[in-house]
């Protein structure tokens, strides 16, 4: 087996190793000058891959074989939400993706319409209460 190989992964491992740290998933904290604290939470995905053949030539007796390969890799920070602090209470506020299929956007309307139904339903009993 070629030493390359090895030392191509290695190398891609520490490059994301640069990219992504604690604070890419726990972002720097924000003071605003009214004293509130926002911090950012992010998932991070990280994907690599790789691979490689040493290749026999005519001339084998030299020791030394051709080498094909590749490596490569990605990191994907995706925002979460936001931890908002305030006067010793901390809340959570999420940064909602948005919908990206029809069925995404039916879930979506489904609280609001139970919601409109629930409101109607009110509004109708109270009518034949007062009549």
């Amino acid at each position: 087996m070629s030493k390359n190989l090895p030392n191509m992964l290695q190398d891609t491992i520490s490059k994301i190793r640069e990219m992504v740290d604690v604070n890419s998933v726990i972002g720097d904290p924000i003071t605003t000058p009214d004293g509130v604290t926002i911090v950012p939470v992010s998932k991070v995905s990280v994907g690599f891959g790789g691979g490689g053949s040493d290749f026999t030539t005519k001339n084998a007796g030299s020791g030394e074989m051709p080498f094909g390969g590749g490596v490569g890799g990605g990191v994907k920070v995706t925002p979460i939400c936001f931890l908002i602090v305030k006067d010793g209470n901390v809340r959570m506020m999420p940064v909602a993706a948005p919908a990206n299929t029809t069925a995404d956007r039916i879930v979506e309307m489904v609280p609001d319409t139970l919601d409109k139904i629930s409101a109607f339903i009110d509004s109708r009993t109270k009518g034949k209460d007062n009549a």
